[in-house]
């Protein structure tokens, strides 16, 4: 079983192999790793998979974290980001903390909650990284599923 992120979605995914070649399948409906399409549950054949991060000075950050970053600027709160990961408070702070430093950084302000509430937001140099990333994902995406297309003939 894997966990992968399907079209935005976090999907597990069963495998299984018949003849030489393997399958995933989200119970009963088969996916197209490739295009994250219901192929009408025909079997697929192995499809795409990859991962990219960034690295600075020993950290390493990769869609986990800039997910952290996304829900954070979509919650305006830590705890937000955090329930949305299903991580908690500590971890996600702890997180941004360790990136903010060997990145040498500033990525996320917070404001001391009270009668007005607390809240946390994302640095201009955060939102810029964000921006970043995923128009280099998106470039990253459409060219390794071309070349990988061209490569198989799927």
């Amino acid at each position: 079983m894997f966990a992968m992120l399907v079209n935005g979605r976090h999907q597990t995914l069963d495998y299984t192999a018949r003849d030489g070649k393997g399958f995933f399948s989200t119970g009963g409906e088969v996916v197209d790793l490739a295009t994250g399409q219901d192929n009408g549950n025909k079997d697929v054949p192995f499809s795409l998979g990859y991962k990219i991060w960034l690295e600075k000075d020993g950290g390493v950050q990769g869609d986990g974290f800039f997910q952290i970053l996304e829900h954070i600027k979509q919650t305006g709160s830590i705890s937000g980001a955090a329930t949305a990961m299903r991580m908690s408070y500590r971890t996600v702070w702890g997180k941004i903390k360790t990136v903010e430093q060997k990145w040498g950084m500033p990525l996320v302000t917070t404001k001391v909650g009270g009668e007005t509430g607390g809240g946390a937001s994302l640095t201009p140099e955060a939102i810029r990284l964000l921006g970043s990333f995923y128009r280099f994902k998106e470039q990253v995406d459409r060219e390794i599923n071309n070349i990988f297309n061209q490569v198989f003939k799927v």
